[in-house]
């Protein structure tokens, strides 16, 4: 059976090898660290250390691209030493985000929509997946793209944001925002994996989208937490790092059509209501 790679193995990584390890699948996650490579071979999981912005592994038949971009930049070099070695790949999926969209006025979007990045992360992104999907057409690998917006889950909720008292936006003010549970995401990426169209994108939320207020407010009521302070847009701004900023000024709201309607996928957590209370 041929071994399935998962690139940059972190926690959704390591979600994704476990659910193939329970259906009898070989897995074997490529970190950079000592420390998370024992992590993956405690979870039983063959590891296997590799720093992309050196080198790269053997890679073959089946891959995971979950590692992201470089901090700095516009372009992603870690996917372009990959494609430039041409490794014998059949099948690939690749981990985007949501960010490759940009700023859409909170208007419901598709798989369709115009990619336009604002910012340098989501250029990064919109580099990996030009530079993957050229590849691939060239060399006839089957290629799925997941853009996948805010990840939440158990050990991934903003608590230190909320203890620091850092604000958000008045609600008025806030911007439409998409997320998707951990699991959730772990069990899109295989269900893509194994029947997912050859050069497609997916839209990997739960559906429901909410505002970055709305999402604060709530975590804080379920840690305990005082509700942070809603400031407007001029005042917040100056509390607030330049990257968080970023996701201030892009709103959209994410249809999820296209996984509910070729795969089936079916949502463990649909929305926040049944999410969140999981986390703990």
């Amino acid at each position: 059976m041929d071994t399935i790679w998962i690139i940059g193995c972190g926690d959704i990584g390591l979600r994704v090898a476990q659910r193939l390890h329970q259906q009898g699948r070989e897995a074997t996650g490529v970190v950079r660290s000592a420390q998370s490579a024992e992590r993956l071979r405690a979870a039983g999981v063959t590891a296997v250390r590799a720093d992309l912005d050196s080198e790269l592994p053997p890679l073959a038949g089946t891959v995971l691209w979950f590692a992201p971009p470089p901090r700095d930049g516009d372009s992603d070099p870690r996917v372009a030493r990959f494609v430039s070695a041409a490794p014998p790949v059949t099948r690939f999926v690749y981990l985007s985000t949501s960010g490759v969209y940009g700023d859409c006025g909170g208007a419901w979007i598709d798989e369709s929509a115009p990619l336009q990045p604002k910012s340098a992360r989501a250029r990064r992104r919109v580099d990996a997946e030009q530079r993957l999907g050229d590849w691939a057409a060239a060399g006839g690998v089957s290629l799925s793209v997941l853009r996948v917006p805010g990840i939440y889950g158990p050990g991934r909720l903003p608590e230190a944001r909320l203890r620091e008292g850092t604000p958000v936006l008045l609600p008025e003010e806030a911007p439409w925002t998409n997320r998707i549970h951990a699991d959730d995401l772990a069990a899109a990426a295989l269900a893509i994996l194994d029947g997912g169209r050859g050069g497609g994108a997916y839209n990997v939320a739960d559906g429901n989208p909410t505002t970055m207020t709305d999402y604060f407010c709530r975590c804080a009521r379920l840690l305990g937490l005082p509700e942070p302070p809603a400031l407007p847009a001029s005042e917040a701004r100056q509390g607030m790092s330049s990257a968080m900023w970023s996701f201030m000024e892009e709103s959209k709201r994410l249809r999820v059509d296209r996984l509910r309607e070729e795969l089936a996928f079916d949502w463990r957590y649909p929305d926040l209501d049944s999410g969140l209370p999981a986390c703990l």
